[in-house]
């Protein structure tokens, strides 16, 4: 066992509750958030949310979205992605595995997103993970095989088609860059 990891405090939800300011616990391991992401993050998270909201609308099964809702996945862990959809209303927390998570990947977060929370999620069993690099104007998208995941999209234009219950949901990622 590597021996700062084996010194490493371990931290509960609990712990995390008594926190000031923004935080995501990992496996017991706290990661500092930025305390507010840049405007080009909101405005790009926001669109795809946007998107999202106005097609759900339209779908027989009631799943909504929700931008940066704490996600309690375990009692050391609590992630706060940047756009969930959930088929259920949630009143506080969510403590349900979510249909999809959408992460916007920055320089200070592409690691986390693309490797730490790609292997949480494929784990926790979200159908649906989108990354979004506002600094490349890409979309990758992968979807849950066999409980692992596939990417189906990656590109910087075009229409992004999700599957959420028995909704199809398309994202115009064109609308993302402006």
């Amino acid at each position: 066992m590597n021996l700062a990891k084996k010194y490493l405090p371990n931290y509960t939800y609990d712990d995390y509750k008594l926190w000031k300011g923004d935080w995501e616990l990992i496996e017991g391991i706290p990661y500092a958030l930025s305390p507010s992401p840049p405007g080009k993050h909101q405005r790009i998270a926001f669109e795809f949310a946007r998107q999202l909201a106005e097609q759900l609308e339209n779908c027989p099964q009631k799943c909504f979205v929700y931008p940066e809702l704490d996600w309690i996945v375990s009692k050391d862990t609590v992630v706060r992605p940047d756009v969930t959809v959930v088929c259920k209303k949630v009143e506080e927390y969510l403590r349900e595995t979510p249909e999809l998570v959408v992460e916007v990947v920055s320089p200070n977060t592409f690691q986390k997103d693309e490797r730490l929370k790609y292997e949480l999620y494929e784990r926790e069993g979200v159908k649906i993970y989108v990354l979004v690099y506002p600094d490349l104007q890409k979309v990758r998208a992968f979807k849950l095989v066999r409980n692992r995941y596939k990417k189906f999209f990656d590109s910087d234009e075009g229409e992004l088609e999700l599957k959420v219950e028995n909704c199809t949901l398309k994202v115009d990622v064109n609308k993302l860059w402006r």
